[in-house]
């Protein structure tokens, strides 16, 4: 018979600046959580956007015993009677639901400096996610993820990942587990070089070549690595328009010497001679769907879509289709 599963804390404060521990430690509240209650819901609200009443409603206990998951967001700018309500609340949590807070650890006023030192007396499960402004502590940062990923990393390595990839925790994170899996876990000073000079060349750029050309398998690694890296999704979109409408002015005026066609189209010769291989195995037809497709793009990640990484993706994987129509 299984263990019957532990019942997760009722209290959580997240205390400190570093977004991505922050980030992982909300994200740990929640799986305690939905160890109890696979189906608990999570609600995040930033403090500034709750009045007390809606505070106590979200905090109420569900009629039909449903585990709930409350991120109560920036809670250094509670003001007066939002801190008191949490205070209040915290002196007899509700059953079934979670409340994790996050707090920078100062505060505008008296009571919502108070709330971590409250918490705290209150038996809460309290995350330390203060910057980390020490070379020493971020090396340390790296050697655990390093490790999480199932690698190790040398003293020449790990030098050199922090010159050539900075400070960014993010970064420095996806660098880990990249080289961890690149290298089988032994990680070296050559193989952060080849990781680096990867990173600079993984651009929109990259993705639209693969896509323009049908190389669907190469598009998708190259669109997801560079979405790991932060490359702005408006950038990328930016990348596969140029692409796609440079091919489309260069098939409309037919095969030509690329020096002739750079006058023509206001384009360098390089671009031109580009574009002219790159029109190969494109229709018409295909190059019309593909302009539609770039221009819907562009609306998407300037807002329209509910998810920027997806309207990406599907919008190269659309253009690789278009292409291999022919």
């Amino acid at each position: 018979m299984s263990a019957p599963a532990v019942a997760p804390a009722p209290l959580h404060l997240v205390i400190g600046e570093e977004e991505l521990l922050v980030e992982r430690s909300v994200r740990a509240a929640l799986d305690a959580a939905r160890q109890a209650d696979p189906e608990a819901e999570l609600r995040r609200v930033r403090v500034t956007d709750l009045t007390p009443p809606e505070l106590a409603e979200l905090l109420s206990p569900s009629l039909f015993a449903e585990g709930r998951v409350i991120v109560l967001e920036a809670a250094q700018e509670a003001g007066k009677e939002i801190a008191e309500a949490v205070l209040s609340y915290i002196r007899d949590p509700a059953d079934g639901v979670t409340l994790v807070v996050t707090h920078t650890g100062g505060g505008r006023g008296k009571l919502a400096k108070e709330l971590p030192t409250a918490l705290r007396k209150a038996g809460a499960a309290v995350a330390e996610c203060a910057k980390l402004t020490k070379a020493s502590e971020r090396e340390s940062f790296v050697r655990n993820e390093v490790r999480r990923a199932g690698g190790k990393i040398d003293g020449p390595a790990m030098a050199a990942l922090m010159e050539t990839v900075g400070n960014d925790l993010r970064e420095l994170s996806a660098a880990a587990s990249q080289l961890v899996a690149d290298t089988g876990g032994k990680v070296d000073e050559q193989a952060v070089r080849r990781y680096h000079r990867g990173r600079a060349e993984v651009t929109g750029f990259a993705v639209a070549e693969k896509a323009v050309t049908g190389d669907r398998t190469a598009a998708l690694e190259s669109l997801r690595w560079a979405l790991q890296l932060g490359v702005p999704h408006v950038l990328l979109a930016d990348a596969l328009a140029d692409a796609v409408r440079t091919i489309a002015r260069v098939a409309g005026v037919g095969r030509a010497d690329p020096f002739q066609l750079a006058g023509q189209l206001g384009m360098p010769p390089w671009k031109v001679k580009k574009a002219l291989g790159q029109a190969q195995g494109w229709s018409p037809e295909g190059l019309a769907e593909a302009m539609g497709l770039v221009a819907t793009l562009n609306a998407e990640v300037k807002g329209m879509a509910a998810s920027a990484d997806y309207a990406v993706e599907r919008a190269v994987l659309k253009v690789v289709a278009a292409r291999n129509r022919g």
